[in-house]
């Protein structure tokens, strides 16, 4: 990475302490806008379509209008990549409602505002493959949770609360149902199948659980999608969580019960070889 940041902000880059952040933009009252986080490898964006579709869908459904088009957006993106000189990291790119007097509803003639940077951000290889600890805990988000917006608390003090049980990640459920993580989907294997909560309104429709069960299916390994319980997450021959920065992460206890003797099982083992080949290719 260059050793002075570069951010995209309102289609010009500038240096990280040259960016002017107003303090009435709507993100800053409201956590009003949308946000996607994309990987990098090889200096390339990863699934960059697929992460545009998301954030137009986010977009559309909070009544908000990108004013770039894709392909003005995504060749912004890769030259922010470029200037940053990273070959594996992330981006992130956010859009705001706009600037505007701090009023709930929404302001009229606010243009939406873009702020993007990108930096280094190694695989996690350790996690990979040794695995996370993991607790359960009440699910407490509001029901948009398909919709990638700038409102985290929930999930921030969700992840606090695995941090102080001395877990790496919660996996959320409600009422018995489990949903996801705090910041990436979760999954089971049971008999050799995979089972993943449906991608509705209950859970963020995540990139790399796409990526996986595409694999999934090309290696013949069946997978559903459907709601599964606490009790079938306990009974799981395997638990792996998937995510742009976690990839396709093993857990291997739960509330401190250990998963498949504790160690990585061969299903997550097939999908994160067969992962670590997408990424190559």
């Amino acid at each position: 990475m260059s050793q002075t940041q570069i951010y995209w902000y309102q289609n010009q880059f500038l240096p990280k302490d040259e960016v002017r952040i107003s303090p009435e933009d709507r993100g800053y009252y409201f956590g009003d806008g949308a946000y996607e986080v994309i990987r990098v490898y090889h200096g390339k964006l990863f699934e960059a379509d697929a992460h545009y579709d998301r954030l137009v869908r986010t977009a559309e459904a909070i009544h908000m209008t990108l004013p770039l088009s894709k392909q003005e957006l995504l060749d912004g993106l890769n030259e922010l990549v470029k200037r940053n000189q990273v070959q594996e990291g992330t981006v992130y790119l956010q859009y705001t409602r706009g600037i505007a007097p701090r009023a709930h509803s929404f302001p009229q003639g606010a243009e939406p505002v873009l702020m993007a940077y990108a930096g280094d951000l190694k695989r996690p290889l350790a996690a990979m493959e040794n695995g996370i600890r993991t607790v359960t805990m009440d699910d407490i988000r509001w029901l948009r949770c398909d919709l990638k917006t700038l409102n985290l608390l929930a999930n921030t003090m969700a992840k606090q609360h695995a941090l102080s049980q001395g877990a790496d990640d919660v996996i959320l459920h409600r009422q018995g149902t489990v949903t996801e993580c705090s910041a990436s989907n979760a999954a089971i294997v049971k008999n050799g199948r995979i089972i993943t909560h449906p991608a509705n309104h209950l859970i963020l429709h995540g990139i790399t659980r796409m990526v996986m069960l595409r694999l999934a299916e090309r290696l013949g390994i069946p997978a559903e999608e459907r709601p599964f319980t606490l009790d079938e997450l306990q009974a799981a021959d395997e638990v792996f969580i998937t995510g742009t920065t976690v990839e396709v992460t093993p857990v291997v206890s739960v509330d401190g019960l250990p998963v498949s003797g504790g160690q990585p099982g061969p299903v997550t083992r097939r999908l994160q070889e067969a992962f670590s080949e997408a990424i190559r290719s």
